[in-house]
This record gives structure tokens, sequence and C-alpha cells, in this order.
């Protein structure tokens, strides 16, 4: 993972001032600026301070229970910090990632997040997507009141399975808003294909993005998340992957997919194992079948396409046979939505007292035993 000795310092302090600045519970808004502040709280790290427990103790002795404004870290940077100004909403004030989030869930995801008060960084791979996206989201929370502090969306550009592309995009995030409090690890692909005829460069693509680019994402997210709860333990942040019901069951020609997903669920018990000790909740949601997004209804690339083409529907000659077929399969009679899916995300984030699960919402269609 590349990042350099200041970045990854950054990535320390902004985290836990946000944490040690907390009031009544509500984390602030840190943002890091390149402008110095004579009023600024001046602060000199000892030499060899380097983890997040030594860094939040220094930065504790120094704030010695005070809230400034600004705080300038020698030779790290200079820290505005801003009262998250949104006091309604099921996630106010806090920080989220959506990765794959200009598109499909993603965007869907993304924008009631922002409509719940959360301050979002959507990322995506496609820069063109991802710029039409935050300006949408943008047009949601209007202008700051206060000078200086960061607008409620950032977009990023990424491809989700390079450690060093989301090292740089986490960096990012923690400069515009002072840290991580849920990471929605949704990006995902698929190509569908018999075993007997996909391609290896298929297989690895399918698997490199949904199964590497969940890992990657979460090395890069974790250690942010980490030094909000080394600064103050009472702190709570939460990973959720966006996973699919063909990571709870097997499915037919379409196995690199499938594959990819239920090897998610075995990262994300890993991860919720490990990461518990520093306060991140690791789960994941697993939905049924989006019909109306890009993934399937995209008229080039789409399943309902893909399907057709594979034969993979017997007697389908037509999209719409294809989709009736499918829509079929659920005893809810759809399929489902981004406001499904945000029922199962906030879910989540509310309940203390779970992690390591895969959450189903299927309409039916995949049933626990």
């Amino acid at each position: 993972m590349s990042i350099t000795a200041k970045q990854k310092m950054i990535n320390l302090v902004a985290p836990a001032l946000r944490a040690l600045l907390a009031e009544r519970g509500l984390l602030k808004i840190v943002h890091l600026s390149g402008d110095a502040a004579e009023t600024a709280l001046k602060v000199a790290l000892p030499a060899g301070t380097e983890s997040a427990e030594a860094v939040a103790a220094e930065l504790r002795k120094a704030l010695n229970g005070a809230v400034p404004p600004v705080v300038e870290v020698e030779g790290v940077g200079v820290f505005r910090v801003f009262e998250p100004g949104v006091k309604h909403g099921r996630v106010a004030g806090r920080i989220a990632m959506v990765t794959g989030g200009a598109q499909g869930f993603g965007l869907g995801i993304a924008q009631d997040l922002v409509a719940q008060g959360a301050y979002v960084a959507v990322l995506d791979v496609n820069p063109a997507t991802t710029a039409k996206a935050v300006e949408e989201l943008k047009a949601m929370t209007g202008r700051s009141p206060v000078p200086g502090m960061p607008p409620r969306v950032i977009g990023l550009t990424a491809d989700v399975a390079s450690a060093e592309a989301m090292a740089a995009a986490v960096h990012e995030t923690v400069c515009a808003f002072g840290g991580l409090d849920l990471l929605v690890a949704n990006a995902g692909v698929l190509r569908a294909g018999s075993v007997k005829t996909l391609s290896e460069k298929d297989f690895d693509f399918v698997t490199t993005v949904n199964y590497k680019g969940y890992f990657v994402c979460v090395q890069a997210a974790a250690p942010v998340m980490a030094a909000q709860h080394a600064a103050d333990p009472a702190v709570r942040t939460d990973i959720i992957q966006i996973n699919s019901k063909s990571g709870l069951e097997g499915s037919n020609k379409n196995g690199a997919y499938a594959g990819s997903k239920f090897g998610s669920i075995g990262l994300t018990q890993s991860f919720a194992m490990e990461l518990v000790a520093d306060g991140i909740k690791v789960n994941a949601i697993c939905p049924g079948n989006f019909f109306d997004g890009p993934l399937w209804s995209d008229p080039d690339k789409g399943l309902f396409v893909q399907y057709l083409r594979t034969g993979k529907v017997p007697g389908a000659r037509t999209i719409a046979e294809v989709r009736k077929f499918y829509e079929a399969k659920v005893p809810m009679g759809r399929g489902c939505l981004p406001a499904d899916v945000m029922k199962a995300i906030y879910y989540l984030v509310d309940q203390e007292y779970e992690t390591g699960q895969a959450l189903p919402v299927t309409g039916g269609q995949v049933m626990l035993n």
C-alpha cells in the first residue's frame, strides 16, 4: 500500500481529533487546511509517536479538555474543526464512503445516506459517471453556511482492486472530513457463463473486483476507523459489504460471480473477528436481484442480455421473457430495490450487538436454515 509517512500521520491525527473533540457523542468534521491560523492550538508530537494510541495520547494531553476551532500539528498540517451542521437523520453527521457509488444500488445508497444527514464520499471507477452523481447529490445538500467547511459530498475515482488507488481515496476522504464511520463496499461486476466456456480473463476480472477489491477496501479503511476507536473506545464504526443472494446459494452458469460472493462472506466473518477489537463491526447484506439497475437492465452488457445470449433461461426469446422468469422466482413478486437495502444498512448500523453476519434481503427467494 503506497502511502507516505506524512499521509499516514494525517490518517492518524484527523480521526483522533474527531473522537477527542466529540461532544455528547457527536464527532466533529475535521478538515485539513493549507492555511495557517494564528489562533490555532499548536501541537508538537514527540519523535517516535507513530501508533494510533500514542498519537491519541499526545493529542489528548495537548487539548487538555479544550475544543479549539483550529489545531496545527507541527510537520503534519492545520486541521479546522467544524460542527457537523446536520442535526436530523439516521446517520446525521457521520462520514460514509460508498464504493461503486455512482450508479445502481450504490447511487441509491449514497442518495439515502445524504438524505439522512451523512457526509458521503462517492467512489467509482468511471470519472464522468462519478462527477454526474456528485453533482446530483450536492444539489440535495445546499451550501454550507460556515465559511471553509467542506461540502457534504465528494467524488473519488478509483479502482477498488488497486491498493494504491484505495489508499489515496481513503486519505482524500480523511483530508476532507477527518475520518470514516461507515464503509459500504458495494462495487461489483459480473460476467455470466458456463464453466465449460467462460474465459479465464472474465473469471479473473470478476474475482479481482468482487473478492480482492473488498479486501483492498477494508485494508485501506480499517486503520482510519481504528484510529477513532483508539482515541475514544466508545466510538464504533461499520463496514458493510453489499454481497448478493448468490453469496448464499450457487448460481447456474454464473460460478465466477457466486464464487466471489461466497468468498466475500468468508472475508466478512474473518474481518469481523479481527476488527471487533478496534470497535469495527463488519457485516454483509445479500440483496436479491435489482432488476431496474444497470447490472440487469443495461441494454448492451446487462444480465438480461447476457442470460438471453447464453441461453440460461430455457425457451426465452426476449429480454421481457427473461425478466418475467426471474421475477417469478421471488415469493414477493418483484426485484430488490435500494430502499430495501437501506433498511438493512440502517439496521446493521443501529444494531450494536451484531457482527460477521450475512443478512439476506431477497423477498423470500433465499431463506436461511
